[in-house]
């Protein structure tokens, strides 16, 4: 998302990346990011959490009115609700492309 933020910035359109690797701001160059302590697949929330998710969103667009400019970095105040290896939402059949990967290891 960075690299296409960078694009969409240059065209003179303002981005705000959220972001859960948001230490990588420096190498990529990311414009502005709302940083966001949750597991990846999950940026916005737990699955039907729709509050979160919402809420989320609000925080990452507020971004744009207190960034300082591009470079900024603002840490969004929400924690992940349970330990990241607690965390149990793949689903129980894996996808398609996860079973042949699987396979090929063994």
């Amino acid at each position: 998302m960075g690299l296409v933020a960078r694009v969409v910035e240059a065209a003179g359109i303002p981005t705000v990346t959220l972001n859960m690797i948001w230490p990588y701001q420096n190498l990529v160059g990311m414009p502005r990011i709302a940083a966001v302590e949750h597991p990846f697949g999950r940026p916005y929330g737990d699955v039907d959490d729709v509050e979160t998710q919402t809420s989320v969103m609000r925080s990452a667009l507020s971004v744009f009115e207190s960034a300082k400019g591009p470079g900024s970095i603002e840490h969004l105040p929400y924690r992940w609700h349970e330990e990241p290896k607690e965390t149990k939402w793949h689903p129980a059949e894996p996808s398609p492309i996860i079973a042949l990967m699987k396979s090929r290891k063994k």
